[in-house]
C-alpha cells in the first residue's frame, strides 16, 4: 500500500488551494500479491469468515492508495479534505482467490454536475492473467452549494434483520487494514474538527459489513450497489435489514435515519 499517512499530510496542507473544472487523464497500476494475514485481519473487522475467496469488497482496499494518490496528484481539481463518498458499485465476474495475481487499474472518470455541487468516479478494475473479472466504481461529492432538495417524506424503517452494536475503535481498526486514516473515522477529537460530534464509520465498512452477513448465499458472479446516506456514529448502534428481491437482495442500514440502502443483483 502506499504511504498514506504522507499523502493525508500533503492533502491537508496543498489541498484546500485547488480548484478546476475538469479530472486529469490520469491512472495508475499496480501489480497485487494477497498477503493471507492481512485478509485475515480484514475478515475480522469485517465480519467475513475465513476463506481462500476474496469478499467483494476486499479489493477495494487494495486499490485504495492508488486512489488517494490520483486524488492528490496534479491536475486534480478539489481538496480531499471535504469529498463525501456518496456511492459505490462493485461487480465480480467471477470469484478471486487469495493465491490469484492481481493486476490493479485505477482511474478518474465523469465529471458531471450534482444538485449540492459536482461528483465524479474513481473506478478500480482488477484483472487476472489479462482477464477482467472486478470492477469498483466510487462515486465522490464534492459540495458547492447548489439548489435546495425540498426535503423527502419520512420513511419507515423496514423491520430489522439483525442489530449491529459498534464499538468506539472500529474506525481505527478498518483504517489500520483499509489504509484510510481520516481523522473524521478515528477519534471523537479529530472527528469534531470537521462538524461531526464523534468519530463516524468507513462507508465501505459498512458496505463490508453488509454483504459479510450474506456471505454463502451468494453466486460466483454479481454486484453490490450502494448509496451511502448519512454518517454513523461511533460508538453506537445500527439495524440491519434485508429482503430477497427477483435476482438477489436489498439490504439497508438504519438507526434514527437510513445510513446505507444497497441492492445485491446477478
Amino acid at each position: 500500500m502506499a504511504n498514506l499517512t504522507f499523502l493525508y499530510a500533503k492533502a491537508a496542507l496543498t489541498g484546500f488551494t485547488r480548484r478546476g473544472d475538469e479530472l486529469p487523464d490520469a491512472s495508475l497500476d499496480a501489480e497485487v500479491t494477497v498477503d493471507p494475514e492481512h485478509l485475515a485481519r480484514y475478515g475480522r473487522v469485517c465480519g467475513f469468515g475465513v476463506r481462500d475467496e476474496l469478499p467483494i469488497t476486499y479489493p477495494h482496499v487494495l486499490g485504495f492508495g492508488l486512489q488517494v494518490r490520483l486524488m492528490t496528484g496534479p491536475g486534480f481539481p478539489f481538496p480531499l479534505p471535504g469529498l463525501v463518498h456518496v456511492a459505490n458499485r462493485i461487480r465480480q465476474h467471477r470469484p478471486l482467490r487469495a493465491a490469484d495475481p492481481l493486476s490493479l487499474h485505477v482511474a478518474l472518470a465523469d465529471l458531471r454536475p450534482h444538485e449540492r455541487g459536482r461528483q465524479f468516479d474513481v473506478v478500480t478494475t482488477v484483472s487476472v492473467d489479462g482477464e477482467e473479472v472486478w470492477v469498483d466504481v466510487s462515486t465522490y461529492l464534492r459540495r458547492e452549494g447548489g439548489t435546495a432538495k425540498e426535503p423527502s417524506p419520512r420513511a419507515e424503517p423496514p423491520a430489522p434483520t439483525a442489530r449491529w452494536r459498534l464499538p468506539a475503535d472500529l474506525g481505527r481498526r478498518y483504517a489500520d487494514v483499509s489504509g484510510d486514516r481520516n481523522p473524521i473515522h478515528l477519534r471523537k477529537l479529530t472527528a469534531r474538527a470537521f462538524g461531526f460530534p464523534r468519530a463516524i464509520a468507513h462507508g465501505m465498512w459498512s458496505k463490508a459489513r453488509c454483504v459479510a452477513a450474506f456471505e454463502g448465499r451468494l453466486p460466483d458472479a454479481y454486484e453490490v450497489d450502494v448509496r451511502f446516506k448519512a454518517p454513523v456514529l461511533l460508538p453506537g448502534a445500527v439495524d440491519f435489514s434485508a429482503a430477497p428481491t427477483g435476482d438477489g437482495w436489498r439490504f439497508a442500514l438504519w438507526s434514527d435515519r437510513p445510513h446505507v440502502e444497497g441492492v445485491i443483483s446477478g
